[in-house]
C-alpha cells in the first residue's frame, strides 16, 4: 500500500506576522510598536482554574485600541478580536493597572528624545456653567389631542 493523499496531514503554516483580525492595516499595532507597547504591560496573573486559554495580550491592545479609535460600543465589537465581555474586562483591568497612563507618559517620552514635543505653546479648553434643572416652570404647554381623557 502506497501512501497516498489519505496519509498526510495538513500542517498550518506558521506565519512570521500577527493575525489581522480581519481589521484594515491602519488598525493594527505594527511589530515595534508592540514591543514599546510591552514594556507598560503587566505580568499575567496565574490562572487558578482550567478553563479557556488567555487571550493574548496583543489581541486585546488591538481590540481595545479599535474600540477607542473608531467610538464603537462594547457590544459591537467583532467577533473577530474576541468576546466583548473578555476585551472590556482586560480594559478594565489595566487601566486599574494604570497601563494606559505608562503608555501616554512613554509616548511623550518618545516625542521628546526625537525632539518633536513642543511645550512653549499650550492650551486648555472647558467650561464650568451649572446645566439647568428644567424649562421655564410657566412654559406653554404642548399640544396633544390624542392624550386627552381616560384610557380604559
Amino acid at each position: 500500500m502506497s501512501k497516498g493523499k489519505k496519509g498526510k496531514r495538513k500542517q498550518k503554516k506558521k506565519q512570521n506576522h500577527p493575525a489581522d483580525y480581519g481589521l484594515p492595516p491602519e488598525y493594527l499595532i505594527s511589530d515595534e510598536l508592540w514591543q514599546a507597547m510591552q514594556q507598560c504591560l503587566p505580568p499575567p496573573k496565574p490562572k487558578l482554574k482550567a478553563g479557556r486559554p488567555r487571550m493574548e495580550d496583543r489581541q486585546a491592545m488591538t481590540a481595545i485600541l479599535y474600540v477607542l479609535r473608531t467610538g464603537l460600543q462594547w457590544a459591537a465589537l467583532p467577533r473577530s478580536l474576541g468576546a466583548k465581555s473578555t476585551v472590556h474586562d482586560r480594559f478594565q483591568a489595566w487601566v486599574t493597572e494604570g497601563v494606559f497612563e505608562r503608555l501616554w507618559q512613554q509616548g511623550l517620552l518618545s516625542l521628546e528624545v526625537m525632539q518633536k514635543l513642543n511645550l512653549e505653546w499650550q492650551a486648555a479648553d472647558g467650561s464650568m456653567v451649572k446645566a439647568p434643572l428644567g424649562g421655564e416652570k410657566n412654559r406653554a404647554q404642548p399640544y396633544r389631542p390624542g392624550q386627552a381623557g381616560v384610557q380604559a
